[in-house]
This record gives C-alpha cells, sequence and structure tokens, in this order.
C-alpha cells in the first residue's frame, strides 16, 4: 500500500483511491477554512486534517501506524489539495460551494469509503466492521475539520452523506461476499457511494429529524 505515484495510478485499487480521497479532501477542507477566513497555515491545518484524520482513526482501529507517518507521498498529495483550493479561491468568489468542491467532496467521500472498506477487509473484520471502518474512514476526517472551525459536524445532520458511505461500504461487503475480485468490489463500492451523494445533492435527499418524525406521528393521530 505505499507504492510509488505511478503504481499508484495504475495499479493497486488502495494506492488509486487513497490518492483520490488525499486530493480531494485537503481541496474540500481547505474551501471551508477559506470560507472561514482563515489564515494561509490555519487553511493548510484544516485541510490536512479532513484529509488525514479519517485514515489515521482506521488504522488504528485495525492496529496498524497510519499510513500517513509511513509515506512522504501523502502529505505532498495533501499540499496538493490545499494548494487546489488556494488558486480556486483567485478565480472564484465562493469556492466551498462551486459545484467542482461539491463534486470532489462526492469523489473523496467515495474513494476514503473505499479505502476504508479494502483495509477493514484485510484486517479480518466482520460485516459490520467493513462498514463501520468504511463509514470512518469516508467521514472522520469532515467531522474532525468542522470541529476545528468550531461547528457541529456536518455528518450529525439531517443531509445524506454518511448514509451513503455506509451503503458503499455494505456494497463493498456484498461484492466480496458474491466473490468480485478487489478491485471490482473497490469499482463497486466507488460507485455506489458517489452514485448516491451525487443524488442526495442533486434532489435534497435527507434522513428525518425527530421533530419531522414527531410531526409525521401527530398526523395520523
Amino acid at each position: 500500500m505505499t507504492q510509488g505515484p505511478l503504481a499508484a495510478l495504475f495499479g493497486d485499487p488502495f494506492a488509486v483511491m487513497n490518492t483520490v480521497g488525499l486530493v480531494a479532501f485537503a481541496l474540500v477542507g481547505s474551501t471551508k477554512a477559506i470560507r472561514e477566513e482563515f489564515d494561509v497555515f490555519g487553511v493548510a491545518v484544516v485541510g490536512l486534517a479532513m484529509a488525514f484524520a479519517g485514515g489515521v482513526t482506521r488504522d488504528l482501529l485495525v492496529n496498524r501506524v497510519p499510513l500517513v507517518l509511513l509515506s512522504p507521498i501523502e502529505i505532498a498529495l495533501g499540499l496538493i489539495g490545499v494548494g487546489l483550493a488556494i488558486a480556486l479561491r483567485v478565480v472564484l468568489a465562493a469556492p466551498d460551494t462551486h459545484p467542482l468542491t461539491l463534486v470532489a467532496d462526492a469523489v473523496g467521500l467515495a474513494a476514503f469509503a473505499t479505502t476504508g472498506a479494502i483495509v477493514a477487509t484485510d484486517a479480518g473484520v466482520s460485516a459490520v466492521g467493513v462498514v463501520a471502518i468504511a463509514t470512518i474512514n469516508a467521514v472522520g476526517g469532515g467531522a474532525f475539520a468542522d470541529i476545528l472551525l468550531d461547528r457541529a459536524p456536518f455528518i450529525l445532520f439531517d443531509d445524506f452523506y454518511a448514509s451513503c458511505a455506509v451503503l458503499g461500504g455494505s456494497a463493498y461487503w456484498l461484492a466480496g461476499l458474491a466473490g468480485a475480485p478487489g478491485g471490482i468490489a473497490a469499482a463497486v463500492c466507488a460507485a455506489v457511494t458517489v452514485g448516491t451523494r451525487l443524488l442526495a445533492v442533486a434532489y435534497g435527499w435527507s434522513l428525518p429529524t425527530a421533530q419531522r418524525l414527531r410531526g409525521i406521528g401527530g398526523r395520523f393521530r
């Protein structure tokens, strides 16, 4: 899992998804910090936190040294994402709400759900463990970035976000159960996650709040 850049782009599914996820999430996290008018150092801290916090948590859960501490390529990829976010701010007034950033967020979510599922499967955890680690890998960075931004983590609100990673992780496990090769299972996981997230953004999908459920229940009294 520590191949060079060329191998990452053309070989191992983990390396491909990890590369995509690091750049995408560093970009998204950085745009959030830019919106809050953080300085350049603060932008880099939030961007890198969003890129790495989920993966570090994933690695600790399966009892291995976090990959970011083993490969300098990881930091370089994160910094590329930070640099892209700063460049976007030069040409866009609100890069955090631009469709490009929304798509990058969906792609990052899918990529990290897939890397989490791959690592969990390699660690031999149960089906529940595969889905849980895929989800933690996918949303952990965003939750940590929101804490740095002094707000409640986005995944705790009613938007359909973490649920996409749950569906993707489940799809990965089911594909493996059906005998699909690792690369096919990874593609299925990524497709399900990014597809459901983009549909959720396009159609405004959300999970109900307790208040909304109470309101629905009151109509039938």
